[in-house]
C-alpha cells in the first residue's frame, strides 16, 4: 500500500493583473455614491475633530502631546456641518447619529475655547463669531413697545448652560 502523496508547500497567489485592478476600481466607482462618500467623509471628519481636542480631562501638556489642535478641531467641525447640510436633502432620516456626534464635538470644542473658569480662552481663534449685539453698531433688540429688551446673556447663564451641557454658538 502506498502513503498519501507528499504535496510541497502551497503557492502564492498570483497577484492582480493592472487590467483586473482597473476593472474593481471601476465597479467600486459604479456601486458608491456621492451620498456614501459625503457621509463616509463627515465620520472622518468628526473623529479627527474628536482627536485634535485631546482626550477629556487631559491637562494642556497632556493634550499637546496627543496633537491637540483647536484650529484644526474648529474647521473639521465647520466642514462636517456643511457637509450633514447636504446629507439632509438626500437622507434625513439616517442622520440621528452624525448630528449627535455633531452636537458633542461642538459642546466640547466650546468647552477647550472656554477654558477652566468658563471664560474664552486667549487666542480662541479668529472667525468666533459674537452676537449681532456685541458688535459695534449692532441695534439693541427691542420690545414690542419699543423700549431696548434685556439681554438674555446680561441675568447670566440659565440652569442648562451653566451645567455645561448645552453648547452656544458664538461663546
Amino acid at each position: 500500500m502506498s502513503g498519501p502523496e507528499e504535496q510541497g508547500p502551497p503557492t502564492p497567489p498570483t497577484p492582480p493583473s493592472e487590467d483586473e485592478l482597473r476593472a474593481a476600481y471601476e465597479a467600486e466607482l459604479a456601486r458608491i455614491t456621492a451620498v456614501d462618500m459625503i457621509a463616509q467623509s463627515a465620520v472622518s471628519l468628526l473623529n479627527i475633530g474628536a482627536r485634535r481636542l485631546g482626550p477629556p480631562g487631559a491637562s494642556a501638556e497632556d493634550a499637546a502631546a496627543a496633537g491637540r489642535d483647536l484650529e484644526q478641531a474648529r474647521d473639521a467641525i465647520d466642514a462636517a456641518r456643511a457637509m450633514l447640510e447636504i446629507l439632509e436633502r438626500r437622507i434625513p432620516g439616517e442622520l440621528g447619529p452624525l448630528k449627535d456626534a455633531l452636537s458633542r464635538l461642538q459642546m466640547a470644542y466650546a468647552q477647550e475655547i472656554a477654558g477652566p473658569g468658563g471664560a474664552p480662552a486667549a487666542g480662541a481663534g479668529p472667525g468666533e463669531q459674537t452676537s449681532g449685539a456685541e458688535q459695534p453698531g449692532a441695534e439693541q433688540p427691542r420690545s414690542p413697545a419699543g423700549e431696548p429688551s434685556q439681554d438674555p446673556a446680561q441675568k447670566g447663564p440659565g440652569p442648562a448652560e451653566s451645567s455645561g451641557r448645552l453648547w452656544v454658538p458664538g461663546r
